[in-house]
């Protein structure tokens, strides 16, 4: 598999990373299975956090005998010193390490404080002085924030969320990073999954040699999408680009990429990441699972809605999520009547 060296750490990775969110929702076995595919397959640059349960866990569990074959970065949510540091002491034990080769702060709607001892990027200096990581990073949904921290000069890396749907405005991103020599880790990759072809979603990255992507993987096949792309040297050809340009016809405007930061949020249990794409879904995939009985339940929760705002308040996309709430929740009740289901 070919490799792209990401920014000043000098990382070589492969062009396609593995994006370990997803394996917190899958059994340790299928997990440990699909993680050392991916290594034997050349996929040696893994992205996780202290956020995502038990991911951290089952990387270590799979594969920490092998620890000189990857590339590993985490996150930490700690927004002060000692809370990022506690953060990283759990990371290092699940992950069965003394050190990742990359540590982030996590999902920031603003830059910390340098000039604070106590803020979380003195934690990330302290880490890299002990050895407990190589390199430090950001991550974040907001573009503004990005470019701070590129401009800075005091990160190696910036996460940042970018794909065939990315606006020209967000584009720029890869440039200022590739002056600025800052490694760039490219998140929804396939837009929370709504994206229809990872042939094209994996060709679209290969126009930019300064950006790395990481694919969310759950399942075998789908890390067989991109080695499979990654050993036929897929490129963005007409066919490629007449479905990116349907896809963009189709999901353009505001709409839910299903990250899940507003999930925690919801006094009422609605399943916000999915409840708020909805009419996405029942397009995109097979609409028979999203029409069982589970989810007519579950979305009927939508119905105890308070509009108190709290899930608007946490999305980094800045979305009205209730009014998003709403519409799809009209959608899908359309649906199910026309197919007697309500």
């Amino acid at each position: 598999m070919k490799r792209k060296i990401l920014g000043r750490t000098g990382l070589s990775v492969a062009e396609n990373g593995f994006g370990a969110l997803p394996i917190q929702r899958i059994p340790a076995e299928e997990a440990a299975a699909i993680l050392n595919d991916a290594l034997d397959q050349g996929v040696n640059f893994i992205d996780t956090a202290r956020a995502y349960t038990d991911s951290e866990e089952k990387i270590g569990l799979a594969i920490s005998h092998r620890r000189d074959d990857y590339v590993l970065a985490t996150k930490t949510m700690g927004r002060t010193k000692a809370a990022a540091l506690a953060d990283l002491e759990t990371s290092l034990y699940n992950l069965k390490t003394d050190h990742v080769d990359i540590w982030q702060l996590h999902c920031l709607s603003e830059l910390p404080d340098t000039t604070d001892p106590g803020s979380a990027y003195h934690a990330l200096l302290e880490a890299r002085a002990a050895g407990k990581t190589r390199f430090i990073g950001i991550t974040t949904h907001r573009l503004p924030v990005a470019v701070e921290a590129v401009k800075s000069g005091l990160y190696d890396t910036v996460q940042f969320p970018l794909c065939y749907l990315a606006s020209d405005e967000d584009l720029t991103l890869i440039d200022l990073c590739r002056e600025h020599n800052v490694g760039l880790i490219a998140m929804k990759g396939m837009s929370g999954g709504l994206i229809s072809s990872p042939r094209a979603a994996y060709a679209f990255f290969t126009l930019y040699d300064n950006v790395v992507p990481i694919w969310g993987v759950q399942k075998q096949r789908e890390l067989e999408d991109f080695l499979t792309a990654a050993r036929e040297g897929v490129t963005l050809t007409d066919e490629l680009r007449a479905v990116i340009a349907k896809d963009k016809a189709e999901l353009k405007g505001g709409f839910c990429r299903g990250c899940g930061y507003c999930m925690a949020t919801c006094p009422v249990g609605i399943p916000i990441s999915t409840a708020a794409r909805m009419r996405l879904m029942l397009g995109r995939a097979p609409w028979q699972d999203y029409t069982t009985p589970e989810w007519i339940e579950k979305m009927s929760t939508i119905e105890q809605c308070l509009h108190c705002n709290l899930c608007a308040s946490h999305c980094p996309y800045e979305l009205d999520t209730p009014a998003l709430l709403e519409e799809n929740y009209a959608f899908f009740r359309q649906v199910c009547k026309e197919k007697g289901l309500i």
